[in-house]
């Protein structure tokens, strides 16, 4: 793997449009909205726009689909921007580029979100040319959103896996919010191909049978189960490192047992835009830093610092930054403690 280079990205593409509502409403009540962004989305396409607003100096490649609207021209548009390799992005007639309608409550940055999967349900990763990339890690994402590598169980995803392991590749994935059942049937068959895994609690819980309340950034956190949560996924296969990412920070576990917390940034409550995205950035961070080989509790620094950069935007990833400035930003703002000690 030393010899390849870049992160490769399959999955998930979709256009997020931010809605800012006064408050969020109860069924047959209304909210007004207040500000609406248009910004790229989605699980694959976010982690490769992520590496580039970190600075990323290495390839970046996208794989997926796209319909032949103004929507997929907007994407196109984008990547070619911010330098990212679209060969494999493929346009869909007949299909709308997926979208998303993110609203998300202005006075706590809480957001819920409306998916259309368009294209993305179309997208079978058998026909990408996975061994005809260099890329030293494959990011995949997500189970749920593909009803094409969806189907049997998750099937399409396993094999891509596969194919990207036995090509020398790095695998990790990301996962969306999904009933926990149908996350469990379609996203455990992968635990044992993937190398690591960033994803929130709430999607560990449903890998795990466990539960952990963070209720928000300043609630009470009980890190020892979440560490636990997090080795118990690499006891169900995940070989390299398992990360999980909650409001007030995060763990992580690696093979040999050791384990890590990291707090997340103090970002003022009035500062904060928009939660959209944050997830992704976190995720971005650590994939940046495993691609350049940084130690662990680096790696989860620049990934709590690159969310922290992107709830103070009410775009996607525009407010990322330059790694290093991620990082002084953060240090300057301060990070939250990570409970009774710091394990890192």
């Amino acid at each position: 793997m030393t010899l390849r280079r870049g992160v490769l990205c399959v999955g998930s593409v979709i256009v997020d449009f931010g809605k800012v509502v006064d408050v969020y409403p109860s069924l047959d009540h209304l909210a007004t909205i207040e500000e609406v962004s248009v910004s790229t989305g989605g699980p694959s396409l976010n982690m490769a726009v992520d590496l580039r607003q970190l600075g990323a100096d290495f390839p970046v490649s996208l794989i997926g689909a796209v319909g032949e609207d103004d929507h997929g021209a907007y994407i196109l548009s984008e990547c070619t921007r911010l330098g990212i390799d679209t060969g494999g992005l493929l346009r869909l007639g007949g299909v709308a580029t997926a979208f998303t309608d993110a609203m998300v409550e202005r006075d706590s940055g809480r957001r819920t979100f409306f998916v259309h999967n368009g294209a993305n349900g179309l997208f079978d990763a058998a026909e990408a040319d996975i061994e005809g990339s260099g890329a030293r890690i494959l990011h995949a994402g997500a189970p749920g959103l593909h009803a094409t590598l969806d189907a049997d169980g998750g099937s399409g995803w396993v094999s891509l896996l596969q194919r990207a392991q036995a090509a020398g590749m790095h695998t990790n994935m990301e996962l969306v919010d999904l009933n926990p059942v149908l996350q469990a049937e379609l996203s455990a068959p992968c635990l044992p191909l993937l190398d690591s895994i960033v994803i929130n609690e709430i999607e560990a819980g449903s890998l795990t049978g466990m539960v952990a309340q963070v209720p928000d950034a300043d609630g009470e956190v009980d890190w020892a189960m979440l560490e636990t949560m997090a080795l118990r996924l690499i006891e169900r296969g995940v070989s390299t490192l398992s990360v999980v990412h909650f409001p007030a920070g995060c763990v992580a576990a690696d093979g040999n047992g050791r384990i890590w917390r990291q707090g997340s940034v103090l970002v003022p409550r009035d500062q904060i835009r928009s939660t959209t995205g944050a997830g992704d950035a976190f995720a971005a961070g650590v994939i940046f830093g495993l691609h350049e080989g940084w130690p662990v509790e680096r790696c989860l620094r620049l990934g709590a610092a690159a969310a922290g950069a992107c709830i103070a935007d009410s775009h996607t990833s525009a407010g990322i930054k330059a790694a290093a400035v991620c990082l002084s930003d953060a240090e300057t703002v301060g990070f939250r403690g990570a409970g009774d000690h710091d394990k890192s």
